[in-house]
This record gives structure tokens, sequence and C-alpha cells, in this order.
């Protein structure tokens, strides 16, 4: 995981919030891990690659869309 984190400011509908807090709740997982896992999918299917913060000299990160 990320050793360091930025924020990301969303806004939405009240309403579409507070459903998505309630399926988070009951799956057990918090909207901030939804969020990331959404943004790490997006980036993979553009076949866009990154290093995680913390991990740029560990030469730990995802995978380049060639390999």
């Amino acid at each position: 995981m990320e050793s360091k984190t930025a924020r990301l400011t969303v806004l939405i509908d009240p309403n579409k919030k507070k459903a998505f807090e309630q399926l988070c709740a009951s799956q057990d997982i918090t909207p901030s891990q939804v969020v990331r896992q959404l943004i790490r999918n997006y980036l993979a299917e553009h076949g866009v690659s990154y290093t995680p913060s913390g991990q740029e000299d560990a030469g730990i990160g995802a995978p380049s869309p060639d390999v």
C-alpha cells in the first residue's frame, strides 16, 4: 500500500453518497477503499503505469502496459 496519501474531493448528490456509504458498510469496506480500487482499475484499463508513493526507490509499482 502507498505510504503517502493525497486528498481527492468529489462533489456528488447527497442521496447518492448516503446510498454508497450504506452499501460499503454492508460489505464491510470503506468508501475510500472502493474509490482507490476504482482508480487503480481505471488506470490499468487505460494502460497508465505509476509507482506508488514511498516505493520509488524500491522498484515496486504497477506493471507497465507492455508486461
